[in-house]
């Protein structure tokens, strides 16, 4: 297939408006989501206090950003912070368990036979889903709440079936899949850095209202 060249101001464009369009995402997610994603600060805190675990699952983009996410309670986000590893496990790497799951009892039922095994009442499930409609998530969520999980849905669009099923839903305000992704990692990232900032770094004290003088 013949390449056609674009011209640079085209590219310089896509490439603004592309900016630009991420950063009206986070501003709606500043604006819509802030009681959500502090409830989620308190939850997870919450139950790592109480020596409780993080689980979590997503598809395709959603599976390496469950994967990534586990991977800074594990290890750490701030390199400021000397703290020991948290417990979270991402559901969506082991190949062995995701292949065999889905062949013997369909793909839609993984993530919930790893809940089933791997979960235990007060952990909490986070599960992404950028339609809220994937029915593997979904299904995890259900099993979750049979083993007194606590559930938060990191979800887009109109949160989908997910809303529903979760105890909290933290929905990005686009209908835009990429865009969605940008803003769970972004969540995601505020999350746990709160966490671990509250949790083993230096408190730091709320500072005095600014003079009106």
């Amino acid at each position: 297939m013949a390449h056609r060249p674009l011209t640079l101001v085209y590219r310089q464009k896509f490439v603004i408006d592309s900016l630009n369009e991420s950063a009206q995402i986070k501003r709606r997610i500043a604006d819509q989501c802030v009681p959500q994603v502090i409830k989620a600060i308190d939850l997870i805190i919450d139950a790592f206090n109480k020596k409780k675990k993080i689980l979590l699952c997503g598809n395709g983009g959603s599976a390496a950003d469950a994967q990534h996410l586990a991977t800074e309670f594990v290890i750490r986000l701030s390199p400021k912070i000397q703290r020991p590893g948290l417990p979270a496990i991402a559901l969506t790497t082991d190949s062995s368990t995701l292949t065999a799951g889905a062949n013997d009892l369909g793909f839609e039922n993984v993530f919930a036979r790893s809940v089933e095994a791997l979960g235990e009442a007060g952990d909490v499930l986070i599960g992404l889903s950028t339609s809220g409609n994937s029915e593997s998530v979904n299904r995890a969520f259900q099993k979750a709440k049979e083993k007194k999980m606590t559930t938060i849905g990191l979800l887009g669009n109109d949160g989908g079936r997910s809303k529903d099923l979760v105890d909290l839903a933290i929905i990005v305000p686009s209908c835009d899949t990429q865009r969605i992704q940008e803003g769970h990692i972004t969540i995601g990232h505020i999350i746990f850095q709160e966490v671990e900032q509250e949790m083993f770094g230096q408190v730091v004290p709320e500072a005095p209202p600014a003079s009106r003088a």
